[in-house]
C-alpha cells in the first residue's frame, strides 16, 4: 500500500433526499495501480464481481504510482482527483491504493473479500436511468425523484478486461489480470430532482472503451442514488 500527501479538513456533503422505488446496481470503486504490489489481489477481487448485473464495479488506476519504475498506461489525473475527493467528504487525512469505495458512501482499504462479496450483494433503490445508444452517442434519460439539492451525473468509459505485462516497479516480470478499467471519467452535468435527457458523442470517448456507467451521487462526490450500465458491442 503507498499513502499520499495529507488533504485538507474533510468537506461539508450537500444533502439530498429522495422518494426511490426503483432497485439500482451497487457501485463498487477500487482505486488502484499497476506499479503497487498490493493491487492485484483487490484487482481480481473485483474481477469476481465485475460480471454480476446488480453491481458497477470499476477500477479507476491512480497517477502517483507513475514515478516509482514503472508507469501504468490506464492511470488517470481524473482517478487521482476523485480518489482525493472522496478522502475529504469520507473525512480521511490520507489516500491509499488498493482502496474500494462502495457506493459512495463508505471505503474499504486493501482487499477485505468478505466485505467487498457481501456489498456486491446488496441491492439498494435509486432513481430511474435509461441508457441506449442511437446515432453514434449515449442516449440518458434521468427519471424525475425528490431532491432537496443538487446532485452531479458523471459518465465512466471502461475496458471489461486485459492482461498487461508489468516489466518495471514492484510489479516486475507478472502479467496481470486487469477489469473493468476506467478509460475516462466525464462530469456531464447537475440534477435537482427533475427529468432529464442528456447525450454524449461516442467519438469523444476512448476507442477501447467498449462499457459505459452513469452514476449520479450528491456532490463531493458523495453517496450514490443514481446508477446503470450499458454495453456498446
Amino acid at each position: 500500500m503507498r499513502f499520499a500527501a495529507s488533504l485538507g479538513l474533510p468537506i461539508a456533503l450537500l444533502a439530498c433526499s429522495y422518494a426511490f422505488a426503483e432497485v439500482r446496481p451497487t457501485v463498487i470503486e477500487l482505486y488502484t495501480a499497476e506499479g503497487c504490489s498490493s493491487c492485484p489481489p483487490a484487482e481480481a477481487l473485483l474481477g469476481t464481481i465485475s460480471d454480476r448485473s446488480n453491481v458497477i464495479a470499476l477500477a479507476l488506476h491512480v497517477d502517483y504510482w507513475d514515478g516509482g519504475g514503472w508507469v501504468d498506461r490506464y492511470a488517470l489525473r481524473a482517478a487521482t482527483q476523485r480518489q482525493n475527493q472522496y478522502a475529504r467528504t469520507l473525512g480521511r487525512s490520507s489516500v491509499v491504493t488498493p482502496e474500494f469505495v462502495i457506493d459512495g458512501a463508505r471505503d474499504v482499504e486493501g482487499t477485505k473479500e468478505s466485505t467487498i462479496v457481501d456489498a456486491a450483494k446488496e441491492t439498494p433503490n435509486g432513481i430511474p436511468i435509461a441508457l441506449s445508444i442511437a446515432d453514434a452517442r449515449l442516449r440518458i434519460a434521468l427519471g424525475a425523484a425528490a431532491a432537496d439539492g443538487p446532485c452531479e451525473v458523471t459518465l465512466f468509459a471502461y475496458l471489461p478486461h486485459t492482461v498487461e505485462a508489468i516489466k518495471k516497479g514492484e510489479n516486475a516480470g507478472r502479467k496481470l489480470d486487469e477489469f473493468n478499467i476506467v478509460r475516462a471519467v466525464v462530469r456531464l452535468d447537475d440534477w435537482d430532482g427533475q427529468a432529464k435527457n442528456l447525450d454524449v458523442p461516442l467519438a469523444k470517448l476512448p476507442p477501447d472503451a467498449t462499457h459505459m456507467a452513469v452514476i449520479v451521487q450528491r456532490k463531493g462526490p458523495g453517496h450514490v442514488v443514481g446508477a446503470a450500465q450499458i454495453a456498446l458491442r
